[in-house]
Formats: structure tokens, C-alpha cells, sequence
């Protein structure tokens, strides 16, 4: 059952696609080439733009002591919108655009507090004679 699944969805999204191109072209015309041209060069631009980025996504987690998995999934889905509006589609394009325009997650303070000055009173003597871990008279 999940191998048909699997295999409705791999056939059934460029098949998806291929209907909505020739329905669009068929009212808009030349305009989709243009569109098309447009949204790959987008997302070529976004995956290039991304490569450089994903350092500083990474650098800047280690620091702040947030887990490294947000800005690598973060990263992801910008380089998975890329690679979906390169592939020639509007469906694509519109799940691309949705995967872009989704919130990031927000930044979780999970490193220690800021330091302050922390006093713990108490008193303690010195005993002499006694060696650290001798425990005889215990």
C-alpha cells in the first residue's frame, strides 16, 4: 500500500504540472516562458546565495548555544525552495514560494544565563592532621 503511495505521488506531481503548464499557456501565453526563466534564475540565485550563508547560520548557533539542528533545517528548506523553483512548474514554484514565506523558528535560549556575582556564605575550619579522603574516624 505505501509502495502505491509513494509511486501515485511520483507520477502524479509532474503529471500535476505538465496540466497546469498547458492550461496556463494556454490562457497567459509567452508570459510563462518569461515566468519560468524567471522563477529558475531565482532559484539558482537562492541555492548560490544559500551555499555562503549556512556558515553563518552554523557559526552564529554555536555561539548564541542554540541547537545546530534549526539552522540546518533551516538551510534545508531554503536550498529544497531553490531546487523546487528551478524545476519548470507553477505547482512547484507555488510550494517553493510557501516553503520561503513559512516563519523561522524562533531562536530558543538554551545557553546559561548571563553571569552575576553569586555569593554562597557559609562557614569552614581547617582541621589539621586530617589527610583529603581519609575517612578512618568517619
Amino acid at each position: 500500500m505505501r509502495f502505491l503511495l509513494i509511486l501515485f505521488i511520483l507520477l502524479g506531481f509532474p503529471a500535476l504540472e505538465i496540466f497546469v503548464l498547458a492550461k496556463l499557456a494556454g490562457s497567459i501565453g509567452w508570459w510563462l516562458l518569461l515566468w519560468l526563466i524567471l522563477a529558475a534564475f531565482a532559484g539558482w540565485t537562492l541555492i548560490q546565495e544559500e551555499k555562503m550563508a549556512i556558515f553563518g547560520r552554523l557559526f552564529s548557533s554555536l555561539q548564541s548555544g542554540q541547537p545546530l539542528g534549526y539552522a540546518m533545517l533551516d538551510s534545508l528548506r531554503t536550498l529544497f525552495a531553490g531546487v523546487l523553483l528551478i524545476f519548470p512548474g507553477v505547482v512547484s514554484d507555488a510550494v517553493a514560494l510557501v516553503l520561503l514565506l513559512l516563519p523561522r523558528p524562533k531562536a530558543m535560549r538554551t545557553g546559561n544565563p548571563a553571569p552575576e556575582e553569586i555569593i554562597i556564605e557559609g562557614e569552614w575550619q581547617r582541621e589539621e592532621g586530617k589527610k583529603l579522603g581519609d575517612r578512618r574516624d568517619m
